[in-house]
């Protein structure tokens, strides 16, 4: 089996904040992260699709397919946004990241399997910071 990953970036703000608290137990709990006025990341995606190569291509996806369907499908719509006002699948959710990487799985997987026959996506990773990250494997 064979892994193939995607690398892709975006830039947004979100506030974690769960309406049905009071201001105090939002600050408590979130901490810095519960700021009225927002705070920004530098998030880096990265999509893993797994499979065996194609034997006319040697590929398990094409490359510039898997980033053109990244792009358009996910990162046009959360790059340079507030994920809690700007993006609609997440309007309702609380903008975490573990929320945010589900969320752009039951976009990315239909289509990566509409680009690949002998594969499929296997594994998100979002990183927030350098250090604070999230993997989720559609389960």
């Amino acid at each position: 089996m064979i892994y193939v990953c995607r690398k892709e970036h975006f830039n947004a703000a979100h506030k974690l904040w769960n309406p049905k608290w009071s201001d105090e137990k939002n600050v408590e709990v979130f901490g810095p992260c519960a700021n009225v006025n927002w705070h920004g990341h530098n998030f880096e995606l990265i999509v893993m699709v797994k499979g065996t190569p194609d034997p006319d291509t040697g590929f398990v996806v094409d490359l510039k397919k898997l980033s053109t369907i990244i792009r358009t499908l996910v990162i046009d719509k959360v790059d340079h946004k507030n994920l809690n006002i700007d993006v609609d699948f997440m309007e309702g959710k609380l903008a975490s990241c573990e929320n945010l990487v589900m969320e752009f799985w039951k976009i990315l997987e239909p289509a990566v399997k509409e680009i690949t026959s002998n594969g499929g996506l296997h594994k998100l990773t979002l990183y927030e910071t350098p250090r604070n990250f999230v993997e989720y494997l559609g389960e």
